[in-house]
């Protein structure tokens, strides 16, 4: 590491020349490319893939992507008003002839079709708008002229309201402005400049962590040309990105400055914080990707490509840290400290460090009282994680935007007026054999609609072959209704078994609502195998960091704890509806299923990152004295004033995330948001040590067989003997709080 740090000194030009080459290059092949992201929930193998593949290959035009004009008449008038009924007929017909536009079914042709597409109290009514390719596929632009069509002044008159629904409309909703990274990042800055005190020093771990992430996020963009990656990678790289690439600079260009007031040569202090803080970032950014990866034994080509992309911003960040960042510093000499610092080290050159003020005394504080801290900590985190036993996997659709959207009231209006159900019909594909297969299709016809749960059925449709059927059913309940997931259910083990008796027939049931049920099925089943590998896997790690067996499995709980706790958060806020409207997330609905896995990645690898740096400090102690309390107090002492300053800067991060307008990216903003704020503040600061004083010695038990056999590995060595000391300290026997601790060079 130190060598890698001084040849980016050295050529500390031409290290910068080649990341800016890297984020150029990277971002005129992503313009030039264009993104290729896909949303595809489907899982082969279950009933809703197999439902897919059939209607696929019997109906080889079922590809385009179907939106919804939905129009309400005013009070008194009906869609079969005269006035009405011009205008809608020739906005319907504008929006036909529109580019990208396949067809156009309304209500006022003839045919029980269109007769269906008008309420039963006639003041609803919608036309199906078919693409002519799937909704990842369709630009917006064409999206947008849908829109403004169906919605244009000459429309919308006298009290008719047009409102339109769809993923492909959905497209016109996405927010297009970076206005969450913007906020992210200044409120990072200023956090920044209040702990250095020195603008220079204040924007160099901006400027690395902006470097990376926008390399990483073009390159997304690139990878989705590859593989399947979803629309929302790029942003939960970016969310990922900032936080993590903005706090590992932090604690490098820390020991910088540290080495810089004790009297180093700027590029000395530079290597010297490389060769020790880098290590560790190296180390935690390891941990990070391990867990992101952990989602590849899902084996689930939706997720794979949000667990390398999200790795891949990872190991770009990790890396500007330890070769774009010294660069920098390097060109930034002395200015890395504040001119109040510069002055003092000019007039009374190098001082002992001291650790005083809150940090220690805090240090000491937990010392004191840990079994009364440890239940309090205990209790905050058991609270906060009880409405995650109420968690509910599902996807939330158009009924969870913004009460303002068009999508939002499109899919209300179409609710109101045809049943709940409407917007998340079920498909129910049949493969025929025969004569004897086409009347046993009429008898599921039959039996489905009489089935309980069923609002109606519609006749089946033959393809032109007649070898495969297709048949629209609507539940009387909403898509994201637990009574929906039970009425898919229902029809794959009763209805359609009894139905389909005596027949040769194939049928499967489909459509997006069984397909998200399925998803979420899947992962479930698999979420157990995910959380045991990624638990392994970080226990290995820090076993081999720290030699202890406590020290891994304290690390484990800890990490779960956080993750249950900021899954309350997300359930109270996203699934319970707390504030969501206010805060502009829409209504509330299920948690989408990949939530958890992709959470479960994130959150323990952050949680990791604090771990290596708060522990690192209390091994080298304890290997130094062999004294278990001062090594927790001198490594709370020391390492809790920059991972709180770090948490802040991820907090704010994360949540500036909450102002990008899409549901899923909020959703992961809040939930690391939280974690983070529970991590930094309440176990890592407070029950981590509160443990490990009450443990003992027992921290850091290792059976001798075993440590003759596992390979010895250094995270964070010393720095040339520059740590400072806390004295040791008992509590008086009065019992009043000792005086400052006072820190002496080694």
């Amino acid at each position: 590491m130190a060598a890698l740090a001084r040849w980016c000194m050295r050529h500390r030009l031409l290290t910068v020349m080649i990341w800016l080459l890297a984020l150029g290059g990277t971002a005129a092949a992503a313009v030039t490319a264009g993104a290729a992201f896909s949303n595809d929930y489907e899982v082969p193998g279950t009933e809703s893939g197999k439902a897919h593949d059939l209607l696929r290959a019997g109906f080889h035009g079922q590809g385009g992507d179907t939106d919804t004009i939905v129009w309400r008449a005013p009070e008194h008038q009906s869609v079969r008003t005269p006035g009405v009924e011009q205008r809608m007929t020739r906005a319907l017909d504008a929006v036909a002839v529109l580019p990208g536009v396949g067809s156009v079914a309304g209500p006022y042709g003839p045919g029980p079709d269109s007769a269906a597409r008008i309420s039963a109290d006639g003041r609803t009514a919608y036309a199906v708008v078919t693409f002519d390719r799937p909704a990842d596929a369709v630009p917006k632009a064409q999206a947008k002229a849908v829109v403004d069509t169906a919605k244009n002044p000459g429309t919308e008159t006298d009290g008719l309201q047009v409102e339109l629904g769809g993923r492909a409309i959905a497209l016109t909703e996405a927010p297009t402005a970076h206005l969450a990274e913007v906020i992210g990042v200044a409120v990072a800055a200023l956090v920044l400049f209040l702990a250095f005190g020195s603008l220079a020093a204040s924007l160099l771990p901006i400027a690395t962590a902006l470097v990376s992430v926008g390399t990483a996020y073009f390159g997304i963009t690139l990878l989705g040309h590859a593989m399947p990656v979803a629309d929302f990678a790029p942003m939960l790289g970016t969310l990922v990105g900032l936080g993590v690439g903005i706090d590992y600079a932090l604690f490098i260009v820390t020991r910088h400055r540290k080495g810089l007031a004790r009297g180093l040569p700027v590029e000395e202090a530079a290597e010297n914080a490389v060769a020790t803080t880098g290590r560790a970032v190296v180390f935690a950014g390891a941990t990070v990707c391990i867990a992101l990866l952990g989602m590849l034994v899902l084996r689930l080509n939706f997720l794979d490509g949000v667990a390398i992309a999200a790795s891949v911003t990872v190991v770009l960040t990790v890396a500007a840290s330890v070769t774009l960042l010294p660069a920098l510093l390097s060109s930034i000499g002395t200015r890395a400290l504040s001119r109040r610092e510069r002055r003092r080290l000019a007039a009374e050159g190098p001082r002992p460090e001291h650790t005083t003020g809150f940090a220690a005394r805090w240090s000491a504080f937990v010392e004191r009282h840990p079994k009364l801290l440890g239940v309090i900590a205990t209790a905050v985190m058991a609270v906060l994680a009880l409405p995650t036993l109420s968690l509910h996997l599902g996807t939330s659709d158009q009924g969870n935007n913004p009460a303002t959207s068009t999508t939002r009231q499109a899919y209300d209006l179409l609710a109101q007026g045809f049943g709940p159900g409407t917007n998340g019909p079920l498909t129910v594909v049949a493969r025929l054999d025969g004569a004897g297969d086409r009347l046993a299709v009429d008898r599921l016809a039959a039996a489905l609609r009489t089935t309980e749960g069923v609002a109606s059925t519609g006749p089946a449709v033959l393809n032109r072959s007649g070898d495969t059927a297709v048949l629209t059913v609507v539940p009387d309940s909403a898509p994201q209704s637990r009574a929906t997931s039970d009425l898919v259910d229902r029809l794959r083990e009763d209805v359609i078994p009894r139905a389909a008796h005596d027949s040769s027939m194939e049928v499967h049931v489909g459509g997006v609502t069984a397909g998200y049920d399925d998803f979420a099925e899947v992962i479930v089943g698999k979420l157990p195998l995910f959380v045991a590998v990624v638990v392994a896997l970080g226990c290995v790690l820090l076993l081999l960091a720290f030699r202890s067996i406590g020290i891994p499995v304290k690390a484990a709980v800890m990490n779960i704890a956080a993750v249950a706790s900021s899954f309350g958060v997300v359930v109270a806020i996203f699934q319970w509806g707390w504030g969501s409207e206010l805060l502009g997330l829409g209504s509330a609905g299920p948690i989408e299923p990949f939530l958890p896995v992709i959470m479960v990645s994130v959150l323990f690898g952050l949680s990791m990152d604090y771990q290596v740096f708060l522990v690192s400090r209390m091994y080298e102690e304890w290997l130094e004295t062999g004294d278990n309390r001062r090594a927790v107090r001198v490594g709370l002492a020391e390492t809790s004033r920059v991972i709180n300053s770090a948490a802040v800067i991820m907090i704010a991060v994360f949540l500036a995330f909450v102002l990008s307008g899409d549901r899923i990216i909020a959703m992961f903003g809040i939930a690391l948001a939280a974690a983070v704020a529970l991590d930094a503040f309440v176990l890592r600061t407070l029950l981590v040590p509160a443990l490990m004083h009450m443990l003992g010695g027992a921290n850091w038990w290792l059976p001798a067989w075993l440590d003759r056999r596992l390979p010895r590995i250094s995270i964070e060595p010393p720095d040339r003997g520059a740590h400072a000391k806390l004295p040791a300290q008992r509590p008086s026997e009065d019992g009043a709080e000792p005086a400052d601790p006072v820190l002496v060079s080694r």
